[in-house]
């Protein structure tokens, strides 16, 4: 009996961190690509300046990093992992699709 309190601890840890661990990549995934990005694509698509997103995505990584408000699972690692979710998932696609030349609309 006294072993299970121990057992469940260690594995709550082990999942926090895993979470932390990728909530990063994804995070940092985006960062990366946005910072190798050309400003004037962000105006062309329509969204957000270049400038804006990086600030999102830069703090967003940092307080995430840093653990600020509970880590990977606290508020601003949840707002972090959306904010990187949605620039991959939207922004991503319409840089790609202007660079390659065939545009969206």
């Amino acid at each position: 009996m006294a072993s299970a309190p121990l057992f469940y601890d260690d594995v709550a840890r082990l999942i926090s961190f895993a979470v932390w661990v990728v909530s990063l990549i994804v995070q940092a995934v985006a960062l990366i690509h946005c910072v190798t990005q050309r400003g004037d694509g962000f105006q062309a698509i329509g969204t957000l300046p270049k400038g804006a997103w990086l600030a999102i995505l830069a703090i967003c990584f940092l307080l995430t990093l840093l653990g600020v408000g509970g880590g990977a699972i606290g508020i601003f690692g949840l707002i972090g992992v959306a904010a990187a979710l949605i620039y991959l998932l939207d922004v991503r696609p319409g840089l790609r699709d202007l660079s390659d030349g065939k545009g969206f609309w």
